[in-house]
């Protein structure tokens, strides 16, 4: 039911409620009662219906008045001069009080209408200054259309990825017939300017496109169907669409801003991939290619011992060893950023944990002294991976350490965990490199190191749920120290 249809039945409804129960009393009733009366009723339909509801209540009140109110009652015969000064100045009076109460009544309206308005410019400003994907941005410019204008559906398209030159359908609000939503691609996918035109979803329905740009280029597209819109909306429109259209170009600048910086890390890593994997292949291969050259030009002339022989074939296996770890290394790296690691644990003594870790580094076992404590209890650990931490370890410190200084490797029982550390007598880890040192392909200082297997460490450690970190050595050095989740002790029955 429209609006002043609903005014105007309230106030026939007063009118009929408040007249019956003034009748019998209006012998005893100035001729002024009534009308003061019956202002409640105009009143009333000029509020709930506007203008045109006051009009017909004055009117219907008017006719009441004069039929029950004046005599000779029954009739609309006047009777006395003063009758029609009553009458006039009923009239008068109810025609200003109900063009003032629907004046108040679309005040009213248009501050209703004009807070919802700001609101949800202030919810789409909100969107150029927030950090929102372009999804979120779709969605919440449909929303706002339909709620503001309440037409039967919005849609918003966007460019294609594929094809920027073609619009797609991206968010929609209502309910919009699948099958029409094809059509409102514009021809040639290019954004129409703002105008109605006679739409696909029935006769006499309008279908309004609305440009999005921003700074005058295209950005994307809406349409609204069934939308009823005075001069006041059309320009409501338009200023949605110039927020609509600005949030959604923030969006998608920012967007392409990550993807642009997602590329750059990404040539950056892999710049410091073939940095790090060619020094590391470039030491152990020229020492394999010296080694190979000497043991050819040795057996050419008969010059070789044969300790010298086994020495050079021992430099041979150790660097191929070394070649081995870095191409593990790289394996386990992908492992982990691909999420594929999985820990197999087992309880193992520490010293097993130790003594693999030893083979699997290739360091000299007279070159590492080691300390367990008799009191450490097994770990539960996945071995394989503890021993690859124990040798990335190794590994880095006999390469900081000057020769023929010892590597230590102890083991302490603390609370719950064992603490597994392994101490060098190199030149130690700054204060303000110590995070950084356990990143992917990190570099300390001057020694051209990069830091592949720390992060591959780090990463198998806090696999298990523990931690490592690198403090000063006593005497200078570094230590870095891994934690063991020590095994549950069993319960003697």
């Amino acid at each position: 039911m429209k609006r002043w249809m609903l005014g105007a039945l309230v106030a026939f409804a007063g009118i009929g409620a408040l007249s019956a129960a003034m009748v019998p009393l209006r012998t005893h009733l100035s001729p002024a009662t009534p009308a003061l009366v019956l202002v409640i009723p105009v009143v009333a339909g000029a509020s709930v219906g506007g203008l045109a509801s006051g009009v017909l209540a004055v009117a219907a009140g008017f006719v009441t008045y004069d039929a029950l109110f004046l005599p000779p009652y029954g009739t609309l015969d006047v009777g006395a001069a003063q009758n029609w000064t009553a009458l006039a100045v009923y009239a008068v009076v109810m025609l200003i009080v109900a063009r003032i109460f629907a004046f108040l009544r679309r005040a009213r309206l248009d501050a209703r209408r004009d807070a919802d308005t700001v609101r949800r410019l202030y919810e789409l400003s909100d969107l150029l200054i927030g950090d929102q994907p372009v999804t979120r941005v779709l969605q919440v410019v449909a929303r706002t259309l339909h709620q503001a204008f309440d037409p039967q559906w919005v849609a918003v398209l966007i460019p294609e990825a594929e094809n920027g030159d073609r619009l797609a359908v991206a968010a929609t609000a209502g309910e919009p017939p699948a099958d029409e939503l094809p059509a409102l691609v514009p021809e040639g996918g290019r954004a129409e300017r703002l105008q109605p035109r006679e739409g696909a979803q029935g006769p006499g329905e309008r279908v309004v496109r609305i440009a999005l740009t921003a700074r005058g280029r295209p950005v994307g597209l809406v349409a609204m169907a069934g939308a009823s819109l005075d001069r006041h909306a059309f320009d409501l429109v338009r200023t949605y669409a110039n927020q609509a259209a600005l949030a959604l170009e923030a969006s998608q600048l920012r967007e392409q801003a990550v993807r642009t910086e997602l590329l750059e890390q990404v040539d950056a890593l892999r710049a410091s991939l073939i940095s790090a994997v060619s020094h590391d292949l470039r030491t152990p291969l020229a020492s394999v290619k010296t080694a190979v050259s000497a043991l050819r030009r040795g057996d050419g002339q008969g010059s070789l011992s044969t300790g010298d022989r086994e020495e050079l074939l021992a430099l041979i296996e150790n660097r191929s060893d070394a070649l081995d770890r870095l191409v593990a290394n790289l394996l386990d790296m992908t492992r982990i950023q691909s999420g594929t690691l999985e820990l197999r644990r087992e309880i193992t003594p520490v010293p097993e944990v130790i003594d693999g870790g030893l083979r699997a580094s290739g360091v000299p076992p007279e070159t590492v002294t080691v300390d367990v404590s008799s009191d450490v209890p097994p770990v539960d650990v996945d071995v394989v991976l503890m021993e690859q931490v124990l040798a990335n370890l190794l590994d880095n410190a006999v390469r900081h350490s000057p020769d023929g200084t010892p590597v230590s490797v102890s083991a302490h029982a603390r609370g719950d965990v064992v603490e597994l550390s392994v101490t060098d007598r190199g030149p130690g880890v700054p204060m303000s490199e110590r995070d950084r040192v356990f990143t992917m392909f990190s570099r300390l200082g001057t020694q051209g190191r990069a830091g592949l297997g720390l992060a591959i460490a780090k990463a198998f450690v806090e696999a298990h749920g523990q931690t490592i970190h690198v403090d000063d050595a006593p005497g200078g050095g570094a230590r870095f120290v891994v934690t063991l989740p020590a095994a549950p002790v069993p319960v003697e029955m």
